[in-house]
């Protein structure tokens, strides 16, 4: 059962987010102009090459790299209501190549095997055209959440001016709570969980106050937002925890050093902690420009959210890379 916010008002201050809006590396620009016009480039190339011999190579690697993650994160503070909530992410899936229906729906049965509570969808569902989201029909037929299924946009639905407005009509016709700088409530064990989700950092406005428009006093936050450098703000705004993407591992990895990492804080995968709130960064399901990932395999994530009795409040990395 979910109880949504009202819509934010468009007239609110928005707070400025000190963290920039600059993807790393040598061909981006301010609102990564650069990657923007690549991906759309390569977009049209991967299109063409996926129904090919060669493309039907570099699917089966993907598709036989690809992990489940299932992993505990402890939380402190969480309620006891809350405590072994579980939760399934899947963000950057890129749909429209190289990740059929077929994939996505296989995927939604090994999931609902582990029966997760709740499912987030991490933005950059999309490549470049919004119909690629009819994709996803079959996957959001047949996944099970008890509890509700929530998404956020990314920078790739913006690819298009016209992409948002159909893109978030197709999830909400499908029972989906597309959390655009808003929030909703849900419940479970007597206990009230408030989910917040923000617009995209490079491409759109994230407005923190009206994804946080409605946590009352002491409750537990979990905040959706598809790039992880929110987190520098978010982090002080009494959240628990934020599950982010578009960072995809690096994609491409050199041991532990990726060239392009989309993140001026350095937040690339895995666990982080600031403030007393923690940060997830998952590798994402899909992949962009290239067909290809080297040390960063793709990710559905399977997450445990425990509660921890004491818990530090400076910023550390836990397991991440």
């Amino acid at each position: 059962m979910t109880e949504a916010s009202a819509d934010s008002d468009p007239e609110r201050e928005r707070p400025h987010l000190v963290a920039a809006a600059t993807p790393r590396g040598p061909l981006s620009g301010p609102r990564g102009d650069w990657r923007r016009w690549i991906g759309t480039v390569c977009a049209d190339v991967n299109v063409r090459l996926y129904p090919t011999a060669l493309g039907r190579l570099f699917d089966r690697r993907l598709r036989r790299d690809r992990e489940l993650v299932r992993r505990e994160i402890e939380l402190p503070g969480w309620a006891a209501g809350l405590d072994g909530l579980t939760v399934a992410f899947l963000s950057d899936l890129h749909a429209g190549h190289f990740l059929s229906r077929r994939d996505l729906e296989g995927i939604a049965d090994e999931l609902n095997v582990l029966a997760p509570e709740l499912v987030f969808l991490g933005g950059d569902l999309i490549n470049t055209h919004w119909e690629e989201v009819h994709e996803l029909e079959g996957f959001l037929d047949r996944i099970r959440a008890p509890l509700g299924i929530f998404a956020v946009p990314g920078n790739h639905e913006y690819y298009k001016v016209s992409h948002i407005p159909p893109w978030m009509k197709f999830l909400e016709d499908r029972g989906v709570h597309v959390l655009f700088n808003r929030g909703a409530r849900v419940r479970r064990a007597d206990t009230d969980l408030w989910i917040g989700g923000v617009d995209d950092l490079t491409e759109g406005e994230p407005d923190l106050d009206g994804a946080l428009d409605g946590q009352r006093p002491g409750e537990n936050v979990l905040l959706l937002s598809h790039h992880p450098d929110v987190f520098d703000e978010a982090s002080e705004r009494a959240i628990d925890l934020q599950l982010s993407g578009h960072t995809h591992g690096g994609q491409i990895r050199l041991g532990r050093f990726a060239p392009i990492t989309h993140s001026v804080h350095g937040y690339v995968q895995g666990l982080h902690q600031q403030n007393g709130a923690r940060l997830y960064i998952s590798r994402g399901v899909g992949v962009t420009v290239v067909p290809l990932r080297v040390g960063a395999p793709a990710e559905v994530s399977f997450l445990r959210l425990i509660r921890q009795k004491d818990g530090s409040s400076t910023r550390t990395e836990l397991g991440a890379e």
